[in-house]
């Protein structure tokens, strides 16, 4: 399949620069997997394990939901640097996780169970949500409004810890496709190691797909004053019910769910692929079947995969995105890591995908080793990998005294002298990937400068596979 004035295909390309990496930075990336791996502690909700590693952590939100409706919404994940549970990143950072959980669980060595217990502390959560009431999918908790006023730790929040949810009337078949294509995930990943709750995530995900399906509408037009602008779902919801439909057919290759993505229609010619935008992942991961299965029903996707793969190459003429001058992926100047981490998993993933096939294609980068310190300013955008790395990064956890040394109550507006410090964090949440750095190579290590000093979930568990991949 020619690619006109493309140089090398993307497999030799994606090779070569994992070996010049490895002779430029000599990443360790086993150490580096363990630690993404780890972060995902920091950012627990609940009652926290007598396994916690990350232990200036305490329990936190052990009230969700039962005060103003009675139902048990305790556990899974603050998003970024703040106190708020977002379902749909919440989600997608889920699918993320079991994806890369999945497709190399063999390379993941020791971690393979750490990304298990962090996928199932998302899991149980949202099965909660799924099932504490009929006819409702509960999509978030905590006033994000009031809770992005405050700098206090999760263990002090006195903000409302209000309940949001979507319904047969006021529909999200957004954050219940991506719920749906969460539990889906996972589902294959306890398959062998707990089927009982498997498939208990597999029936979840399939009342839930039903729900995205039946009532159609973008959560942001039932909930826009709690997710809006934190969450809004800008590319609307079809790259959802794409991404979801998906994940139920590569867990039950019921054809049903191919046919219902026939129907999609979907190309849009996207060059994204994050949180709100699933279009490309969901081509990749249907284009598995046409490389691995030699399924011509799957063409079209692995077609539009590829499309996508000659719009992200540098080398290539159909390429729209900007390189910064170090060789860094650009695409928006808020948390500009979160693009490069989710891209380069597909490139990684479908990489694998064309290896395992003997499939090439002319049009050809890689990101990993810039984010662990190849980069101008030799700094590992990882926290506590390497021994430069971000110290001042904008979260309310790590940059407040823990409980542990400062076991008096921090009100809403006493945290801010700490936002304001100068001083670096007093707490280490290791292994998170901040925003990163501007479209000029540049970081100013700043914990007021959201933007790219914010570490986030979706973040990080992208880059777990392509992590996987390496150390493997």
């Amino acid at each position: 399949m020619a690619r006109a004035a493309a140089s090398f295909c993307l497999i030799l390309f994606f090779l070569s620069f994992f070996v010049l990496g490895n002779v430029q930075g000599n990443p360790n990336y086993r150490d580096a997997l363990a630690k993404s791996i780890l972060f995902f502690q920091g950012q627990r909700s609940g009652r926290l394990p007598r396994s916690q590693q990350i232990t200036w952590r305490s329990n936190s939100g052990l009230s969700d939901g039962q005060l103003a409706l009675y139902v048990n919404l305790t556990g899974g994940y603050y998003d970024a640097g703040d106190n708020v549970k977002f379902n749909f990143p919440m989600a997608f950072t889920t699918t993320m996780l079991s994806w890369g959980t999945l497709d190399y669980a063999k390379q993941m060595g020791p971690q393979l169970q750490d990304a298990r217990a962090a996928i199932r502390w998302a899991t149980d959560y949202l099965l909660k949500c799924a099932r504490a009431t009929s006819g409702r999918l509960y999509v978030g908790v905590g006033d994000p409004n009031a809770d992005h006023k405050c700098w206090e730790r999760p263990e002090d929040m006195d903000t409302p810890r209000t309940v949001y949810w979507v319904s047969p009337t006021n529909p999200g078949s957004d954050v219940a496709g991506e719920t749906a294509a969460a539990l889906a995930a996972a589902s294959m990943v306890f398959r062998k190691v707990d089927p009982k709750y498997s498939r208990l995530l597999l029936n979840t995900a399939k009342n839930v797909m039903q729900f995205a399906m039946q009532y159609r509408g973008a959560y942001s037009d039932s909930l826009g004053y709690a997710v809006c602008p934190f969450y809004c779902s800008y590319s609307g919801y079809k790259d959802e019910l794409l991404w979801g439909a998906a994940w139920l057919l590569r867990a039950t290759n019921n054809v049903s769910y191919l046919n219902f993505l026939n129907s999609l229609g979907a190309n849009d010619g996207a060059d994204i692929f994050s949180w709100d935008n699933k279009f490309a992942g969901a081509r990749v991961l249907l284009s598995r079947r046409a490389l691995l299965n030699n399924d011509g029903n799957f063409d079209p996707f692995r077609q539009q995969a590829e499309d996508f793969m000659c719009r992200i190459l540098p080398n290539s003429p159909s390429s729209t995105i900007q390189y910064t001058q170090g060789g860094l992926m650009y695409k928006l100047p808020d948390s500009n890591l979160q693009y490069v981490t989710s891209i380069t998993s597909l490139l990684t993933t479908y990489s694998n995908y064309m290896a395992a096939a003997k499939h090439t294609f002319n049009c050809g980068s890689l990101q990993v080793d810039y984010i662990l310190g190849v980069n101008p300013l030799k700094m590992s955008y990882m926290v506590g990998y390497g021994t430069f790395f971000p110290t001042r990064i904008h979260h309310r956890g790590s940059s407040l005294p823990s409980l542990a040394s400062h076991p008096q109550f921090i009100g809403c507006d006493s945290g801010f002298q700490y936002y304001y410090a100068s001083s670096p964090n007093p707490n280490i949440l290791t292994g998170a990937i901040v925003g990163g750095p501007n479209q000029n190579d540049g970081y100013s290590d700043d914990r007021t400068d959201y933007s790219h000093s914010e570490p986030a979930t979706y973040i990080n568990a992208a880059i777990v596979g392509p992590l996987a991949f390496f150390a493997g």
